[in-house]
């Protein structure tokens, strides 16, 4: 019987625990999609104490502790950070099974090199011993990323944002690399009239010029656009239930602004057709500047109405949905490479459903003019665990290549959240392993460590160019 979590983690065979201690282990993370926060970054934030920098934001634990009936007081309420610490170290036991227990003990060992298991026994002991390290300059946040051997980072950053602590940093001239990437969301929600227009008046402020017409605003973000590659950003993103790609024309479109700005109502055709316009806008942009564009498919947000009165969006209430997303999908990159104006793409799945859907989508608009050109990015959100990254590998493996594929990406708040990228190679290692001793791929370590490599690394690296 293995240890758990031993050196050998997840590695199911010798010639899986080749590849991952001599291939995989020790390449730098390039983590292409994150939700960290660059003023931490840039300033070198030190936590006061491990609640702080674990707990903060973190709404995968906080739905483990309200399922294990942890009352809100203790998770994003006015309990201390202590009493809140000692609620999840209480819950961490009954996470057996759940990718939480796995990721619980990788960070706590990486990072702190702590081996005892979390428990409302061992709460007090764990937390002081982090949060006083967490006080020392190695444990400051970019002592936290050297410690993964982070290169570079990419933050999810609104059109309205400075960027100003991303000048900070490159003024600086660090090591780390921390790159903005720009994420439109808001900028097209024509669900929310009023909040639409809201942004629309605080883009005026940072552009300032009066926005009243379609072009004003196309132009507005257009300059928005440009200031980002000018601050060293080539990555957009986009989180979507699905991909919009309704027919429109031109007039139709400065029509439905002029009714979104004057906060009249517009149909449900009106709004898909919006939608669809920006989303085109957009791409056909980071396709002139050479970026590579993101579009994270399938979540059904804010579920709880009452919980999203309380709290707001992003605090633990989102599901799997079940979106139809190929024809509109289809459409959507066939007008844009019909029109040689596709950018680079990487396509995350929600929904394991449509892992083979979306595995064979991409086959589709790979045209030979760069190496996995169109992504079926990595397992994300619901599904970046065990289960749910061994069925996204194997969709890709069966329908493409997993050779090209630009590796794991944390897509977290935190910054203990790195190992996950360890967690990542192990697994793809293990598969490789497994296929050599089943005699299912050549026993050539020399080739398959290479592919191991590229996946772990140096595809990401060769694709984003950062």
């Amino acid at each position: 019987m293995k240890s758990f979590l031993d050196e050998n983690f997840l590695l199911q065979s010798k010639t899986a625990e080749h590849l991952y201690h001599n291939f995989a282990k020790s390449l730098p993370i390039i983590d292409y999609h994150n939700h960290l926060i660059p003023e931490q970054i840039a300033n070198n934030t030190q936590f006061e104490n491990i609640s702080q920098v674990w707990l903060a934001g973190d709404h995968y634990k906080w739905r483990a502790m309200r399922a294990n009936g942890v009352n809100e007081k203790y998770i994003t309420g006015a309990g201390s950070d202590y009493e809140k610490f000692e609620k999840w170290a209480e819950t961490v036991p009954f996470t057996l099974r759940n990718p939480l227990y796995h990721w619980t003990h990788l960070e706590l060992q990486r990072y702190f090199g702590i081996t005892d298991l979390l428990s409302g026994k061992t709460a007090q002991k764990i937390y002081d011993e982090c949060s006083a390290k967490l006080q020392t300059p190695e444990f400051s946040v970019r002592g936290l990323l050297a410690k993964m051997n982070v290169e570079a980072v990419c933050t999810t950053d609104d059109p309205l944002d400075s960027l100003n602590f991303h000048q900070q940093l490159a003024r600086e001239g660090a090591n780390l690399k921390m790159l903005p990437a720009f994420r439109p969301d808001k900028a097209m929600n024509s669900d929310d009239i009023e909040g639409l227009n809201d942004y629309i008046n605080k883009l005026e402020s940072v552009v300032d010029k009066t926005i009243s017409t379609f072009q004003d605003y196309i132009d507005a973000l257009k300059s928005r656009h440009d200031y980002f590659a000018e601050n060293g950003c080539s990555v957009s993103d986009h989180g979507l239930e699905q991909i919009y790609a309704e027919d429109y024309t031109e007039q139709e479109i400065v029509s439905i602004f002029g009714k979104i700005r004057s906060k009249q109502g517009i149909s449900y055709e009106e709004n898909l057709k919006f939608k669809s316009a920006m989303l085109v806008y957009f791409a056909e942009w980071d396709h002139e500047k050479g970026w590579v564009q993101q579009y994270h498919l399938g979540a059904l947000r804010n579920n709880n109405a009452r919980m999203l009165r309380q709290l707001g969006p992003d605090t633990g209430w989102d599901s799997i949905g079940d979106f139809s997303q190929a024809r509109m999908l289809s459409k959507f990159l066939n007008r844009l490479d019909n029109q040689d104006k596709l950018a680079k793409t990487i396509l995350y799945n929600l929904n394991p459903a449509d892992n083979e859907l979306i595995a064979t989508m991409i086959g589709n608009f790979n045209d030979g003019s760069v190496a996995g050109k169109v992504q079926f990015g990595s397992a994300w959100w619901f599904l970046d665990q065990k289960d749910g990254m061994i069925k996204q590998l194997n969709a890709l493996s069966n329908m493409g290549l997993l050779s090209r594929l630009v590796g794991m990406l944390t897509d977290s708040r935190s910054f203990l959240s790195f190992p996950r990228h360890e967690y990542f190679r192990r697994i793809v290692c293990n598969l490789f392993g497994e296929d050599i001793e089943n005699g299912e791929i050549p026993n050539d370590l020399e080739w398959v460590g290479k592919i191991v490599q590229d996946i772990s690394y140096f595809n990401a690296k060769n694709y984003f160019k950062f």
